[in-house]
Parts: structure tokens; C-alpha cells; sequence
């Protein structure tokens, strides 16, 4: 029976966790849940199996709550604008650009854990208000007509266009700042005509 993940009750305790939480995003980002360790998690972290499995309870709910934690962390920092979906896109992009470790987990969870359907269970996923944001927008005439998680999944899409899952190109923060603006431009005007009715 697997036992209930402790919340940790020190400064010191919230530190370890924090730690391990930051190591593990990169094991996992670039290892996937079948080939990260375990142990090269609690050697960078600075602590011990013990301490991951209290916080954790296994690596599984490890890999869990970073991926909750990657999720919750892309609406607060790249929130939706359903009457500028184009300029959505383009702080998606960036984002992907600072944080490419976040698109490796998603990568990871749909090869490993979800192959079809959705990417998190119904209660998990996260996308309500921005489903209703583009709904309002298409009932003010702002967006086009369809299915609102289909026009909200075309424009994902075509955010990630670079990103590091890209079968054509993966981009970098170290690419020339001109090389990003032309990108930004391209995918804005892309996205406005795909979601601008008529």
C-alpha cells in the first residue's frame, strides 16, 4: 500500500524538497520516467532515497508533481488572451525558449504514460478557462468558428513549431535575436489567419 506523500514541516525540509523537485526535472527531461535514476537524483540533490520516497512516496509521484508542477507553471507564466490568440502563441514560443525542459516532460508523459486521447486525465487537464476564453471569443466574433479545444490545440502546435520536439528544427536561447523575431513574425501572421474568421 503506497504511503501518503509528507509535506515537509522545516525551512530545511521545503529546501531538500525544492532540491530534489529542481534535480529531478533535468533527470527527467532528459531521461524520460524509465531512464531516470533514482540515485543520481538524491546524489545532486544532496539527500537520500529515504527523503524523496517521504516527499514523494515513489518515482512515479515524483515525475507526478513535476509534471502538475510544469503544467500549473505554463497557464501562470504564459496565461491566455483568447482575443490576441496570435500573441498567445508567440509567449508560448518564448516560454518553450526558456524552458525547454517542459516540453521534454510533456514529450516523455505522452510516449511513456499516454500514447492517445489526452495528455492528463479530465480532472488534471487544466484547460477549462482557456476553452471558455476562446468560446467567448468566437461568440464575439473575435476568433472563427470550430471546436474550441481543436482551435486551442492548432495553436499549441504551431507554438511549438521550434521546439525541442520538433521533428524539423529545434531552436535555442543562443540563436541570434534577429533569427527569433523573424519566427515570432512568421508564427503571429500564421496564427491570426488560422483563427480570424472569414
Amino acid at each position: 500500500m503506497a504511503q501518503t506523500p509528507l509535506t515537509p514541516q522545516t525551512s530545511r525540509g521545503a529546501a531538500t524538497r525544492q532540491r530534489i523537485l529542481d534535480v529531478a526535472t533535468q533527470e527527467f527531461a532528459e531521461y524520460g520516467i524509465a531512464g531516470a535514476r533514482i540515485e543520481r537524483i538524491v546524489a545532486a540533490a544532496r539527500t537520500n532515497k529515504a527523503q524523496l520516497y517521504a516527499y514523494f512516496g515513489s518515482k512515479e509521484g515524483l515525475f507526478d508533481a513535476i509534471f502538475s508542477g510544469s503544467l500549473e507553471r505554463i497557464m501562470t507564466v504564459v496565461p491566455i488572451n483568447a482575443t490576441d490568440l496570435a500573441d498567445w502563441a508567440v509567449r508560448l514560443y518564448d516560454e518553450y525558449l526558456r524552458r525547454p525542459d517542459l516540453i521534454r516532460l510533456a514529450t516523455w508523459a505522452r510516449l511513456e504514460r499516454r500514447p492517445v486521447g489526452h495528455l492528463v486525465d479530465d480532472a488534471n487537464r487544466l484547460d477549462d478557462a482557456k476553452l471558455r476564453a476562446i468560446a467567448g471569443a468566437q461568440a464575439a466574433g473575435i476568433v472563427r468558428d470550430g471546436d474550441p479545444f481543436d482551435l486551442m490545440a492548432m495553436v499549441i502546435a504551431m507554438s511549438m513549431a521550434w521546439s525541442p520536439v520538433s521533428n524539423v528544427y529545434a531552436a535555442s536561447e543562443q540563436e541570434p535575436p534577429e533569427l527569433h523575431e523573424r519566427r515570432r513574425a512568421l508564427l503571429r501572421d500564421s496564427v491570426r489567419r488560422v483563427v480570424t474568421p472569414g
